[in-house]
């Protein structure tokens, strides 16, 4: 029987909040995800191989081992990536994933001045949530996710009715270190076991709960700017393993808190009712469906 064959989407736009334009979004392996996630054919490809912690694992392992060097260059120049803000000089890196887990100079992600202000945890795609429904469901584009379920078990959701999200996807080009939002305490890291779904707006066209489908970890934070604050990592298609680099005590506002290993990627923290109020821009241009890059460190809200 053939496989069913689906329209390819409109291209995924984007507004590139620094430079104040409107970007197409180059997708890694775009045609490789239409196939996955627009076919029957691929989608079943994908179930039975690809989302699977043994292929993770093995993709993981493959892109640390010294023959991937050769990726790093050619992937620098055709995403663009700014070679003057990264630690060390390409040759330093000896692997793919050693490029991609790089960190950056010193300065080359300032807070933002204001201390009532709430700093991006990481590079990515943002979209904001100034009020989730009381029955405690976060309206994702194309689809909807229910805080309680992206904590499962791990702790009480009920504190984050009625409060507000922010969502940042981070494509495999970003800068793939997290950071913490604020000043304040950090609680243990748990972990929930999921699937392995590509994040990108292709994906959750036909997977629209993939966030609380996926492997992921989850924290809360005691801050006292914002009150408790949820913060989840969730992987995503071949992320090998999320790292996490400070999991528990006194955290500072921009102090990293992690990585991740080799993929796409998402970072979602939950608010208490009242705790924030998000820039005016991210919020219209969320209410739009459009989603805004923003780096780590920048303001994207401030205290209620």
């Amino acid at each position: 029987m053939p496989s069913r064959r689906s329209t390819p989407p409109t291209p995924t736009r984007y507004r590139d909040r620094q430079a104040g334009t409107i970007v197409v979004e180059r997708v890694p392996g775009q045609s490789l995800l239409h196939w996955f996630y627009g076919t029957s054919t691929g989608h079943l490809v994908f179930r039975t191989v690809f989302n699977r912690p043994l292929c993770s694992r093995f993709y993981g392992w493959w892109q640390q081992s010294t023959w991937t060097r050769r990726q790093i260059r050619p992937f620098a120049e055709r995403y663009r990536i700014d070679l003057d803000e990264i630690e060390h000089p390409l040759s330093h890196y000896a692997s793919f994933n050693d490029f991609f887990i790089r960190r950056l100079k010193p300065g080359a992600r300032p807070c933002d001045p204001d201390p009532e202000r709430l700093c991006c945890p990481a590079d990515g795609k943002v979209l904001v949530y100034p009020q989730l429904a009381a029955e405690d469901v976060l309206p994702v584009k194309r689809g909807q996710l229910a805080a309680g379920e992206l904590l499962a078990a791990t702790m009480d959701p009920t504190p984050y009715h009625s409060g507000a999200a922010l969502v940042v996807r981070l494509a495999p080009y970003d800068y793939h270190r997290f950071h913490f939002p604020a000043d304040g305490q950090v609680g243990p890291t748990q972990w929930i076991d999921g699937d392995y779904h590509s994040v990108n707006p292709i994906a959750r066209a036909r997977v629209p709960d993939v966030f609380h489908r996926n492997r992921r970890a989850v924290c809360e934070l005691a801050t006292t700017a914002f009150g408790r604050i949820a913060y989840i990592e969730i992987g995503a298609i071949n992320v090998a393993s999320i790292v996490q680099t400070h999991s528990s005590g006194a955290c500072e506002r921009g102090q990293e808190k992690g990585f991740f290993q080799f993929g796409g990627s998402t970072v979602v923290l939950l608010f208490e009712p009242g705790a924030i109020v998000f820039d005016s821009d991210l919020v219209a241009d969320s209410a739009a469906g459009l989603e805004v890059h923003v780096r780590t460190g920048a303001g994207v809200g401030h205290r209620a």
